[in-house]
């Protein structure tokens, strides 16, 4: 019995893999080292890991005010 798959869950796929080649494109474009200072800390790495840990802290930020927003919003 096949799965009846939606047309909004179709676009959300099909955008979510044009993000993620897009995001691959990009990192694997930037392989050159960049240097990264952090309060007293000089850090050399290469661009596509500093990108990538960039998305991951942003990604990870807007995940927990979303949480703590639908959290505060679905209290009565």
């Amino acid at each position: 019995m096949p799965v009846k798959v939606e047309k909004k869950d179709k676009i959300k796929l099909v955008a979510l893999v044009v993000v993620a080649i897009m995001a691959i494109i990009i990192f694997l474009q930037n392989t050159e080292m960049a240097e990264a200072r952090i309060f007293f800390l000089t850090i050399q790495m290469s661009r596509a890991l500093l990108l990538m840990l960039t998305f991951a802290l942003g990604l990870l930020t807007g995940i927990l005010v979303a949480t703590n927003f639908l959290r505060k919003r679905a209290k009565p």
